[in-house]
C-alpha cells in the first residue's frame, strides 16, 4: 500500500522536478527544435518537451501513468498545437504500420519493461525513412567502476524510479532493432549523479 501511494502521489512530483535540471532541458532543446509535423512522444511525462517543439501540429502524448500526465495540464493548455493523450504502453502502440514520420523518446527507454518489444513497435509504426529521436541516460562504457555500480544499483533504481534501469546500452539496442544511427552524441549531464550522468542523444532512422 505504501509503495502504491509513493508511485501515485510522490514519485510523479519528484520526477517532474528532477527532469527540469538545466542540463537535461538543454538536451531536450537540442533534440526537438528540428522536429516537425505529427509526433508520437513515448513517455510524455509532465509535458516538459512541449515548449521546445517549434514546427509540429500534433503531439500524440503516450503516457500510461495518469497521475504523471495530470501534472502537465498547464503546459498542455499553453501548447500552440494539439496534444492528444494516448493511455497505452510502449510495447503495444495503437498506431498503424508505417503511420508516423517522427517518434520522440526522452528518458523513457530506460524504464519500459521490454525494451526490445518497445523498439520493435516504434520501428513498426515509423514510415521508411522515419526517425526515432532519443535522449537517454545509458550504461557508462568509459568508466568501469561507474558501470559496475550501475549494475549493482539497477534493482533498487527500478523500485524507486518506476522501472528505470541505470545499465541499458541504448545505442546497441537501437542497432539490434534495425535502426540506422544518423546522429550519435554522448555527453555527461551537469547536476546529475555519476551513476546516471552519461547521456546519449541519437537520431535513429528506419531504413527506406
Amino acid at each position: 500500500m505504501l509503495y502504491t501511494l509513493y508511485q501515485k502521489h510522490i514519485f510523479p512530483h519528484l520526477l517532474n522536478q528532477v527532469m527540469q535540471t538545466a542540463s537535461l532541458m538543454d538536451l531536450r532543446r537540442e533534440l526537438l527544435l528540428g522536429v516537425s509535423g505529427e509526433v508520437l512522444e513515448i513517455g510524455f511525462g509532465t509535458g516538459l518537451n512541449l515548449p521546445f517543439y517549434q514546427a509540429v501540429n500534433t503531439v500524440y502524448a503516450l503516457e500510461p501513468n495518469q497521475e504523471v500526465f495530470n501534472l502537465g495540464k498547464d503546459r498542455i493548455q499553453a501548447a500552440p498545437f494539439q496534444v492528444e493523450h494516448i493511455a497505452a504502453c510502449a510495447e503495444a502502440l495503437p498506431f498503424d504500420r508505417e503511420q508516423l514520420k517522427n517518434v520522440v523518446s526522452t528518458w523513457t527507454l530506460c524504464s519500459v519493461p521490454n525494451l526490445s518489444q518497445c523498439l520493435q513497435e516504434i520501428y513498426r509504426v515509423l514510415v521508411p525513412g522515419g526517425t526515432l529521436h532519443v535522449v537517454e541516460h545509458v550504461l557508462n562504457r568509459q568508466h568501469l567502476k561507474v558501470q559496475r555500480l550501475q549494475h549493482v544499483l539497477t534493482p533498487i533504481q527500478k523500485k524507486v524510479a518506476d522501472g528505470c534501469h541505470l545499465n541499458r546500452d541504448i545505442e546497441l539496442a537501437l542497432l539490434e532493432a534495425g535502426f540506422v544511427l544518423d546522429e550519435v552524441k554522448y555527453t555527461d549531464a551537469a547536476g546529475i549523479p555519476s551513476i546516471g550522468q552519461r547521456m546519449l542523444l541519437a537520431r535513429a532512422r528506419k531504413p527506406g
